[in-house]
């Protein structure tokens, strides 16, 4: 080194590095020598130097040597790197020297170096093998506040710690969390003595169950059986609900007869199987099971109440239902929403039936009506989005075309001074029209329009409703009103009625001939022109039912100004869109225009119908390009 230039910290430095390597006795009396000299020379030492010399004394487990030198280092303010810090803890720990891998890093937070996911891993190994449940937490979560993974070894030895501390629901917490990493290691939590209970069994068995994972729930389970871990009520009415879950009524059955041994289990699992009958609609197992708890006076929790309930309501169990709400009502329990929707709805589907026995009409119920029915319309009004979940069965009703009891239930709000929603409303008319029941639909409309104000939905639903029943003239006067009102006009609505107007009616004439009126096409156009006007909100539907009324007119170049109108608007056409626009411009003449619109809708990829190929050939044939209409023939 003295031959012809003075050498840097650098030079040095590579020396210690290939003396700390060789780890020799020698080489580290080198390399201790080499520093030496570094200082000798006037070099100051940097942390990378100071560093190289603290990772050969950790490499070759010189660990006295290496914590003397760090003191050195620190009184010189020089602060490693974190990867030295590192080197240093992981060689102390494999020496088991886990005192001085917790000094090592309360060293390191003084200095205010920020430790990493291998530091973080090896001070929570160390203070877990200490025994220091807590200061191991406390780095734990740290570390998880850094957002760094834990590992599978850091989760085992907290877990393990935390269950020889008597802290098991910390121990399944981690479990749960290590899980949710993806991470499971039940074999070596097993086998680390932790499932030592049929306690600790069924709560490591719950976490399978909450994360869905029944088949591993069953694993564990089975597993406390084969390790002579004697089973109670407790760990079977585990196996039950995950029996229930899985939809195995075999199994759950027979464990259900295990826990029968001395009377009806507890009302947690009488509820699991009685759930299980419903969802697989076993109702004769059902009805056996609420039998034999109603004989032995069993004593009903709050949800077991309200799985019976539902039972009685699927089974048009009226009286029963009845009493069984005014035993709930009694012990002042809580009917649950979904609960009373259905019994409400049990009522409506079956009340009016008895008063149609009768051949009267089921009478409204008014404010004043003590019977279980308004009792059960009043209570679900009291709770939080009652009349909303009301007025959705209305219309649940409704869709599946029971428009009496749905009928009868939009009364009874009413007779209450509630009024339901518009949606319920437009829904009952809609469905009156699909029937072809335009006189309920009507009287309906007027009811609702002389008691309050009716929204757009109501006077859409009324539009559609007439169209369906083919009053087109009273469906378009019954628009314009609307528009006239500053209600807002419904896209669906739209083009249903411009389709009706412009249809072709067929009647038959006073020689029994059959005679085709022409469609109603001003009137259509005067709707086209004022939904631009007054800049509704269209769709690529109504864009399509727009363009076609203006070509089945003769108004070409109005088709086309729609046209444009739609893609300056943003609306993306259809492949009826275009179909129709070819027609269009094949009808005026304009063949390129028909060409272009064509390679239009291939360039963005829709699926080229029959009707549009065979369109094109139409006009190919016409204009003389046979050659141009072999070749798409072809194709």
């Amino acid at each position: 080194m003295q031959l012809c230039y003075e050498p840097d910290v650098v030079a040095y430095t590579i020396l210690l590095r290939l003396y700390g390597r060789v780890g020799i006795f020698g080489k580290i009396k080198l390399a201790e020598d080499t520093f030496l000299e570094m200082l000798e020379a006037g070099c100051e030492p940097d942390a990378v130097a100071c560093g190289t010399l603290l990772c050969a004394y950790a490499r070759w487990g010189r660990h006295k040597d290496m914590m003397l030198f760090y003191s050195a280092v620190r009184r010189r303010d020089i602060v490693p790197p974190i990867s030295v810090f590192n080197y240093m803890i992981s060689s102390l720990q494999k020496q088991k020297l886990h005192a001085k891998v917790i000094h090592v890093w309360k060293q390191m937070r003084e200095a205010n170096v920020a430790p990493n996911q291998f530091t973080y891993t090896v001070v929570v190994s160390s203070y877990a093998k200490q025994g220091l449940l807590e200061e191991a937490m406390d780095v734990f979560g740290e570390m998880r506040r850094r957002r760094f993974v834990p590992e599978e070894t850091t989760y085992s030895l907290l877990i393990s710690l935390s269950s020889k501390h008597g802290k098991g629901e910390q121990a399944l917490r981690l479990f749960e969390e290590m899980r949710g990493h993806g991470i499971d290691t039940f074999e070596e939590i097993e086998k680390a003595g932790l499932l030592s209970d049929e306690q600790t069994y069924v709560a490591m068995a719950q976490v399978h169950m909450n994360a869905r994972d029944y088949d591993r729930a069953l694993e564990v389970l089975q597993s406390m059986r084969m390790r002579n871990v004697k089973p109670s009520n407790f760990s079977y009415g585990a196996l039950l609900r995950c029996y229930v879950a899985k939809e195995d009524i075999v199994s759950a059955e027979d464990t259900f007869r295990v826990l029968s041994t001395c009377g009806l289990p507890d009302v947690f699992c009488c509820n699991d199987l009685l759930r299980l009958y419903l969802r697989l609609r076993h109702l004769e197992k059902a009805r056996a099971l609420i039998l034999k708890m109603r004989e032995e006076n069993f004593q009903l929790d709050e949800d077991l109440c309200m799985t019976v309930m539902e039972f009685y309501c699927k089974s048009s169990m009226v009286d029963d239902a009845e009493k069984l709400f005014k035993e709930i009502q009694r012990n002042g329990k809580t009917m649950k929403i979904a609960t009373t929707i259905s019994l409400i709805e049990m009522y409506a589907r079956n009340r009016i039936s008895m008063f149609l026995k009768e051949e009267s009409l089921p009478r409204a119920l008014d404010s004043t009506d003590s019977s279980a029915a308004n009792i059960v319309l009043k209570s679900l009004l009291d709770m939080p989005e009652g009349l909303s979940n009301a007025c959705q069965l209305i219309s649940k009703l409704a869709r599946e075309g029971d428009t009496d009891h749905a009928k009868f239930l939009y009364e009874q709000l009413t007779a209450l001074g509630t009024k339901p929603d518009d949606s319920a409303l437009a829904t009952l008319i809609v469905q009156y029209g699909q029937n072809q029941q335009l006189e309920q639909a009507q009287e309906l409309f007027q009811s609702a329009s002389a008691s309050s104000l009716v929204g757009s939905h109501v006077y859409n639903a009324m539009v559609d409703s007439l169209c369906k029943c083919g009053k087109t003239d009273e469906a378009y006067n019954l628009f314009m009103e609307m528009a006239d009102q500053g209600n807002n006009r419904d896209a669906v609505t739209v083009s249903i009625l411009v389709s009706h107007l412009t249809k072709h009616v067929c009647c038959t004439h006073s020689h029994k001939m059959v005679v085709f009126l022409p469609g109603k096409f001003q009137e259509a156009e005067n709707i086209v022109h004022g939904c631009f006007r007054d800049k509704v909100q269209l769709d690529t539907v109504v864009y399509n039912t727009f363009i076609k009324l203006m070509l089945e007119s003769g108004k070409l170049h109005s088709a086309v100004s729609i046209y444009e109108r739609m893609i300056s608007s943003g609306i993306s056409p259809s492949m009826q869109t275009f179909n129709i626009m070819i027609s269009v411009y094949g009808k005026g003449g304009k063949l390129d225009k028909a060409i272009q619109t064509f390679a239009a809708a291939q360039e963005l990829g829709l699926p080229i119908d029959e009707k549009s190929y065979t369109n094109m050939l139409s006009l190919y044939g016409k204009a003389g390009r046979h050659r141009k209409a072999s070749l798409l023939f072809d194709r």
